[in-house]
Formats: structure tokens, sequence, C-alpha cells
């Protein structure tokens, strides 16, 4: 299992908080260090967490898992680097000038392998991290499978094995003291690794590490070589025929120091290519030797000559940059005398700098040199979902989000680090992907900590959207990413997307108005006044200053020039807004500026109803005093909401202000309020739309009459008011002639159709649910859709009609029927106006019909979703028709 490491690691001479341990305790022990906490820095006791990091919070490791950054681990690490300096010296010594196991030395050994084969055991539980996904692996199984099948472990073992086991595997012939002890040179990588982190350490110095580098390489390759001249000296069968052996022939009775000090001169003189004066190679083994010696001594050479030069002349790149960077920094802080906190800052800052520049990060190098498109698209990927949550964001269009997260940058910041500080020029706001801050507010010359921002949080955007001061200074807390947007950049963002900029105006109030601080608070009562005075930049629309019911806003942005009928995605503009609210100065100002009181939105709601239905009596007033018309609306759709609601008050008002309460509405499937009330068991409402001409036999788009609905339902008072009202119910008939049963059969209501079984009242809705928008009707039946299939269609065509009630008799189909009705609207006298008429025989007669309703012949007659109608045939009953017109062509 993969984890990110985003927050468990913190900076700090102690590198990272130990396993286990709690975080609320490492933020108070790396909080108290104050300037000191800069000291201990190390570039790698860290890991970055990566772009878009999700996580926040400190990783918890699986049991027994170690973190390779703990602090304990690293000491046990620096030991075992302190052994391997001893195996490098011990290990050719002996070697060259022990024939077998001595005390101590023998009893030494075994207590070191001791230790580094507890290591082996360690590594098998040493979680490591994935280079390519910069994740930390926890897996045991996948950590041990790492090590177990590297080369690593292989040599790992090997060296730990005694020297006295190998003398007693291999056969007496074949037996040589210290040959095998060689393989445990293998642990000087670890030396490697510990020169590599101290010359990244500012703390060291650069030019010395590097020099006790190169000279820790040459004396440990003159020590080799002198421990393997000398083991060939002793070994030769002719000592005498060797190059210590031709001048001192009794070199054995040397002590051991004096023959490790001849052997070590005559390899530095080798090495260093000075001549040998009296001691040179002898015999064919010590000649074949120095040959070998000397190619490694040209590789040598160069490497050493290759590296003096380089820390002369130049230094290694990025890294002597980033030294020549730190000492910059260093002197120009000490001459200008700048606070030491501020010191840190700096330091800490170039460090992080480096490291996201470096080490093979290279973050936003790569992200610069890439194009837009896939730049875009990868801040959508990492950033999108975290932008998406922040609240001032909350209820905006995607596209906006989408354009936001492509403009705004990752950085890093070190522990400490002020991001803003208090009074300074609002340039850019922050949001936090990982980490965390603390709000700090200076009151007399003391810093005061007022909040804190966590992943997720945003900060800064008060001042940004309002142009004013910062109110805090933010200081990171721990080793934090944070998104940065610039202002200018969100501005131009938002000014072409006013309706957003409106809901982050919102958002930001009642943002606002919710935090319990005092500081937000008078924030609040500021930042109103600006927007009343229109001081704000971000560009605020009248629906804005409407849903505030704030009319001095309103005032300056009409006098501005902004359209009075703008309106939001929705179609709702702001009189309509301001009708719903009952702010009567805000409906004045715009009926003043030319607001449409009969404008409609996508819903088909106008001002005048928005009004009546939040029982504003001022408003209706005013708008039906401006010339508001109900039935510039969805009339039919008023009715039933009203019906569902239950309120035959505003039933009332609608049929007083002119309006048809008997029509149907679209998105109650063609139902009628009466289908409404019957659903809804008010029999008063039933009484009122029966008073006002409601058809009690009239069927919805599904073929529900609302007598069929109160007989479904067992209403008994509404049938019987039904029955005492209108009369029995009328059944269409249809006779087939025996001449024509070899056509299709035209599908009618049949006097002997079976009446639908009443349902429980458990059962109700469970089992009767039409799922219409908008629609409480949820004890109807689904639709039989056969009129609307292949089939239906041929037949209705065949019998010259796409309706199951045609208005005529065709052919030799005798029958009785119920007349087809349709809904038409077209404008008259500059009004939308809805009549409902009875479908003719023909699509002439229908022009005519429409030509005497309306006064005008129609240039195109369409269905509600656009479609253009040519002939009759393809006009349902319950449809609803929009008449259009050419106005060179008016003849009214």
């Amino acid at each position: 299992m993969a984890r990110n490491l985003s927050s468990k690691l913190w900076f700090g001479g102690l590198n990272c908080g130990s396993i286990g341990e709690d975080n609320n305790q490492v933020e108070q022990e790396s909080s108290s260090r104050h300037a000191g906490y800069y000291h201990g820095y190390d570039l790698t006791a860290n890991v970055l967490p990566s772009l878009g990091a999700r996580s926040h919070g400190r990783v918890t490791l699986r049991r027994f898992v170690i973190l390779p950054f703990d602090r304990r681990y690293r000491i046990w690490e620096l030991f075992l680097v302190v052994l391997v300096l001893y195996t490098a010296w011990i290990s050719p010594f002996e070697f060259g000038f022990l024939n077998g196991p001595k005390m101590p030395v023998s009893v030494i050994d075994n207590i070191v392998n001791g230790f580094f084969a507890v290591d082996i055991i360690l590594s098998f539980f040493v979680a490591y991290l994935d280079k390519k996904t910069y994740l930390l692996i926890d897996d045991p199984k996948k950590i041990a499978k790492k090590y177990a099948l590297s080369f690593r472990m292989a040599f790992d073992v090997i060296s730990i094995i005694p020297s006295e086991l190998v003398l007693r595997v291999f056969p007496a012939s074949k037996r040589a003291y210290g040959i095998f002890n060689m393989f445990r040179l293998w642990r000087l990588r670890r030396v490697s690794s510990l020169f590599s982190m101290m010359e990244k350490d500012r703390n060291f110095n650069y030019f010395w590490i590097r020099c006790i580098k190169l000279i820790f390489v040459t004396v440990f390759a003159v020590h080799c070589a002198g421990c393997f001249y000398y083991h060939i000296a002793a070994h030769y069968h002719d000592r005498k025929a060797t190059w210590i052996g031709a001048s001192m022939e009794d070199f054995l009775q040397f002590s051991i120091w004096t023959r490790y000090v001849m052997s070590v001169y005559w390899a530095i003189t080798t090495l260093s290519t000075v001549g040998y004066g009296d001691l040179h190679p002898v015999n064919e083994y010590e000649m074949l030797f120095d040959i070998f010696y000397m190619l490694f001594n040209l590789g040598l050479t160069s490497y050493l000559i290759g590296n003096m030069t380089n820390l002369v002349v130049h230094g290694s790149s990025r890294t002597r940059l980033y030294r020549d960077s730190i000492q910059a920094a260093s002197s120009f802080a000490q001459r200008h005398q700048l606070p030491f906190r501020l010191q840190e800052q700096m330091l800490a800052h170039i460090c992080l700098k480096y490291r996201t520049d470096s080490e093979g990060l290279q973050q936003q190098e790569i992200l610069d040199s890439l194009p837009k498109a896939i730049r875009s698209s990868i801040s959508v990927h990492l950033f999108y979902t975290l932008v998406d949550k922040v609240y001032l964001f909350h209820g905006v269009s995607k596209d906006l989000l989408f354009q936001l997260v492509s403009e705004m940058k990752a950085e890093f910041f070190s522990p400490n680090e002020d991001v803003i500080l208090q009074n300074e020029a609002p340039t850019d706001f922050y949001i936090v992907v990982n980490g965390s801050a603390d709000f700090l507010q200076t009151k007399n010359g003391v810093e005061q900590v007022v909040g804190e921002a966590k992943k997720g949080d945003i900060f800064g955007e008060i001042s940004v959207l309002c142009y004013r001061p910062q109110l805090f200074t933010v200081r990171t807390k721990r080793l934090s990413q944070l998104l940065r947007i610039n202002r200018t950049a969100f501005l131009n963002i938002v000014q072409a997307n006013v309706g957003d900029g409106n809901i982050i105006m919102n958002n930001l109030l009642q943002h606002l108005k919710d935090e319990k601080s005092e500081v937000p608070k008078e924030s609040l009562v500021e930042i109103e006044n600006m927007i009343g005075r229109g001081m704000v930049d971000l560009p605020l629309s009248l629906c804005f200053a409407a849903i505030r019911g704030d009319d001095h806003l309103m005032l300056r942005l009409l006098k501005r020039g902004l359209d009075p009928n703008e309106s939001e995605d929705s179609g709702r503009t702001a009189l309509h807004i301001a009708a719903s609210n009952g702010t009567v100065k805000c409906v004045h100002l715009l009926l003043d500026y030319g607001a449409d009181p009969n404008c409609r939105d996508q819903e088909g709601s106008t001002p005048l109803w928005e009004a009546m239905k939040g029982d504003h009596e001022p408003v209706v007033k005013i708008l039906k005093e401006a010339g508001a018309n109900i039935r510039a609306g969805d009339v039919g759709q008023y009715a039933c909401i009203a019906a569902e609601q239950n309120n035959l008050k505003l039933l009332k008002k609608i049929a007083q202000f002119g309006g048809d309460v008997t029509l149907p509405a679209a998105k109650y499937n063609g139902g009628t309020a009466l289908h409404v009330g019957v659903t809804q068991g008010n029999l008063k409402t039933v009484e009122f739309l029966l008073e006002k001409g409601a058809i009690v036999d009239m069927p919805d788009n599904q073929g529900w009459s609302a007598r069929d609905l109160a007989e479904q339902q067992a209403q008994e008072q509404i049938s019987a008011l039904f029955q005492s009202k209108v009369g029995p119910k009328n059944q269409s008939m249809v006779t087939i002639p025996e001449n024509d049963k070899d056509q299709v059969r035209f599908l009618g209501r049949f006097t002997s159709e079976p009446t639908l079984p009443h349902l429980s009242q458990e059962n109700r809705t469970s089992s009767w649910d039409d799922g219409s928008v908008g629609s409480s009707l949820k004890l109807r039946r689904k639709a039989n859709t056969f009129r609307n299939s292949i089939f239906g269609v041929i037949s209705a065509a065949q019998v010259g009609k796409n309706d199951l009630f045609p208005t005529v008799d065709q052919g030799n189909y005798p029958r009785q029927v119920v007349a087809s009705r349709v809904i038409v609207s077209g404008l008259q006298e500059g009004v939308l106006v809805r009549k409902l008429i009875v479908l003719p025989n023909s699509y002439e007669d229908l022009l005519d019909v429409i030509a005497n309703k309306f006064g005008f012949y129609p240039t195109q007659i369409q269905t509600e979703c656009g479609a253009v109608i040519d002939s009759i045939e393809v006009i349902r009953d319950g449809d609803h028709l929009v008449l259009t017109k050419d106005s060179t062509n008016d003849t009214n």
C-alpha cells in the first residue's frame, strides 16, 4: 500500500517525527525551537509532497514498519557508517598481513558482523520511497520482495559470514585468511551516501567536505595497494626475489607496523609516480600487479585532478550554485543586520527552492515547458477536486473552475515562512493544498494567532475581492504546498462570468456572517458598505443586488448602464428575484428603468407570479399598474402549483387576474389543476375549478381524466361531486365493420373496457408513479405509449388520424367519439395568449381556425420543442402548438 508523505515529515534538527508520536506533540516541539529550528535543516530529512497531494494529516504506518526518515533509524545508519570505516581498514589489512584469526581483531570482526546482520533483518521492515510515484511504500510484502530480489541482499549476507567458518569450509591447500573479508568492502556504499548528504547540508562547508572525500579515497587506495603488495611478497615461494626481500632478507622478523609502513610507502610512491628508489618490483607477480595498479592510478589520478580543478575553478553546477546562493544570502542578511527570524526565512526558502528545482524534481520547469492545453489538463487533474471544495467557489460553473485551476500555480513554503504580510497590497490569494498556516495579527507590537488555515482553506481572498490591505500575516507552521492565483488573472476570468461573480461574492459575505471572530464581522460591515458604494472590483449584476435587496447598489448599477432585463442562466431576471423577495424599492427601480413586467424564465414564471406566490400584495399592485399580465406566463402550471399546495386563495387570485385555471400544464404531464386537486383530495379546490369550467373528462398525456383519478383513488366525495355537477361519464365507442377485418384495427376506448381496481392505502404510493417532473400525481399508473409507437402511427395513418380520440368518423368506421383538443400559443396585440381549440379535420381548416382566433395566418406551426408541423395527422390530443408569423405579412 502506498501512502503519500505529505505533512508526515517536518523540518528541524530532529528531521522527522518518529513513528507513534502524536502530531500535536511534534508541532509543539518544533514551535518551541523558535529560531534554532532552521539550523538543523537537512535536505535529505524530508520528502516533498507531490503536486496536488490530497493527504493533510501525518501518515500512520503499519505496525512494525520503520520510516526511513525516522530519527532513531537515521542514528542507527550513522552508527553503521562508523563500523564501515573500521571494515574498510581492517579487511585489506587482514588479507595482507594476517595468516589467521587473531585476538582481539577476530572478536571485533564478528561483533561488527553481528550489527550488520541486525541491519539485514531491519531492512525487511524499512519502508521505501517509490521513485516513480514519489509515494512511501509500507506494505511488508512489497518491502520484503524488493529487498530479497535485489543483489544488495546477496552481498549483505556474504559480507557477514565469519572468516573462521570460511577457513573450515575450504580445503587446506586453498585456504587464505582474509580473502573472503574483501566482500565486506561492499559496505562502503554507505560512506558514499553520507558524503553526498553532507555536500548538500548547509551546516557543513562544501569545499572541505569535497576535500575530505578525495583524501579518504586516496588513503583508502594507498592502504589497499600496500596490503596487496605485502601479501604478494609474503606468500611468494622465494621471499628474496620480492620487492621487500631483495633489500631486507629477514623482513618477516620486523614488526607488523614496520612492514605496514614500508608497504604503504611503496604504494604511495607508485601512485604518485615519483620513482621507487631502492624499492621496485622484482618478480613477475609484483610486476603484473604493478601493471594493473598503474592502470588504476591513471583513472584515480584523473579523478583526483579533475575534482580538485572543479573545486578550485567552478564547483559542481547546481550544488555549487546553491551554496553560493546560501553564502550570498547570509552575507546580505548580516551586512544589513536583518532580524534573525528573517535571516532564517531567507535561508530556508533558498534551501526549499533548491530542492524543488533539483534532485530530479524540476516540477515547475517541466510544467512550463509543456503546451498550455497539457498544463491545464495536469492542473485540473491535480487540483480541480480540491478547488471545487473551497467555500468561495461553491455553486460556480465548471467552466469558471476549469479556468481558475488552469491559472493557479503550486508553490512550496518552508516552516515558519511568511506567505503574506498584514497590510500588504492584495496581489494574490492562496489555497492550502498540504500543510497548515497560522493567521497572525499585530496589536500594540505583539503578534497574536487569530486563526489557522488547513487543507482546502483559502486566505487572502477578502483583500483581493475588495481590494483592501491584507488583514493578517499568514505564516506556515510546517512544510506547506499552496496554490497561488494572481488577482488580475482572477478578475479577468470572473469578468466573463458575471453570474459566477455574484455567487462568489455571496459565498464570501455568507462566510463572513458565519465566522465567530470579531475581525470577519468588522470586515463584513466594511465590505457591505463598499458594495453599496459600488467600490468592489468584482463584476456585480442586478440579480446580485436584487438577492441582497440593496436598492442603493441596484441604482448605481442601473446608472452604469446595465440592462434591467439581464438574466441568469435560468432566465430569471432581477425583477423575478425582487418580486419573489417582496422588495418594493427594487421593483420600482427596475420598472422605472424599463424592466419587462411580463418576462418569463425557463420555468415559465413571471415576476407577477413570483409576487403572488410570496403573497407580496404591494409588489403585485405595482406590477399590475406597470402592465403585468398573468396570461403572459404558463397559467396552467400556476394553477397546478396552487392546487398542489392546496392554496385555494392563490388559485382564486389567478382567476381574479384573468388566468384560465382550467388549462393543462406540460410539466404536469398535460394534466390540469383539476387533476392535481383530485390527487390531493381537496374537495373545495375541485368545486372551485368546476365552477370555473374545468372539464372532468379531459384526459392528460397519459389518457387519465380527473374522473378516472377520483375512481382509481377511491375519492368518493369527489366522484359524487362529479356525478352531481357533470353527470355520468361519456364512453367512446368504436364499431369495426366486417369488411375491414383484414385491415389494422383502430384502437379506441370500448364500452367493455374493464374498470381499474382500487388500491389499498398502503399500496398507493408504492404501486403508482408517473415520474413526472414537478408533479405530485404519484398515484397514476405508467402511460400506455402505444400511440407513440411505430405500430400506433401506422394504425392512425390508415384511419386518417394519429390520435385515440378523432373528431370525426372516417371511412366505414362509425363510432361515438370525443373531440381532440389542443392548446395554441401566439402573440395577440403584443401579448402571448394561449387558447384551447378543437382539432379540425384538415391542416387547412386548422389554419382557418387559428386565423379566426388570433387574427392572422401563421407562417409556421411548431410543437413546444420546436418541431415544425405540416400535417394534421401528426397532431395528438392535448398537444401544445406554438404559432410564428412574419411581421411583413401581418394582417392584423
